[in-house]
């Protein structure tokens, strides 16, 4: 295992996938495992991922993603889901906390009553926090895997009604982004240069 900062500083965007490589079901549930413990806004875990990893069903994908290579090549492509309406799954999400003594009923009312008086009538900040959670998911979920060994690509190219169709999609549910993630082909580039800290920070 390598440490966490030397992944972040090591990770890059990979677009050649080595097309023989399979991952296996236990390996999937493995690295969503770790992407559920990135934090969400009140804990509503408003996201969920379809991880495609059948020939077919990636080729069907790949038709829906501009015909990226990397969507079929790669051992497999996720699909990562954002929720619009998460915050009503809350009452049994945070209930656990209640039964265990770490919060008393006043703690859970506020909290719950807090969350719907934020989302229940504002479908932009719904639609807003679901992107917000399925992407940072998504770096959790491509940290995991740099530290795997794999490598990972996101792609926003993708016609989202064609990829909420595949994938079966609710109506309160959005293709935020897919994520590629399998093991390296030749030909992928170093890592891109960043802007200097100067440019991107200001300290008050």
């Amino acid at each position: 295992m390598t440490d966490a900062l030397t992944i972040i500083k090591s990770r890059t965007s990979a677009n050649n996938f080595d097309p023989t490589h399979v991952m296996t079901a236990a390996e999937i549930e493995e690295l969503v495992s770790y992407a559920q413990e990135t934090p969400t806004s009140f804990n509503q875990q408003n996201w969920r991922i379809v991880a495609v990893s059948s020939a077919d069903r990636k080729a069907a994908l790949k038709a829906v993603a501009y015909g990226q290579a990397k969507v079929s090549d790669a051992a497999v492509c996720f699909v990562l889901v954002g929720i619009k309406d998460g915050y009503k799954e809350l009452g049994r999400l945070v209930k656990p906390l209640l039964e265990a003594g770490a919060i008393d009923q006043a703690a859970y009312d506020g909290w719950i009553g807090m969350a719907n008086g934020m989302y229940a009538e504002n479908t932009q900040l719904q639609h807003d926090e679901a992107i917000r959670s399925a992407s940072m998911v998504a770096m959790t979920l491509m940290l995991a895997a740099q530290d795997k060994g794999l490598v990972s690509g996101a792609m926003i190219g993708f016609d989202p009604a064609g990829v909420a169709k595949e994938v079966g999609l609710g109506a309160n549910e959005l293709p935020v982004m897919l994520v590629s993630v399998g093991r390296a082909a030749p030909g992928n580039w170093p890592r891109k240069p960043r802007r200097a800290v100067s440019e991107q920070l200001k300290i008050v």
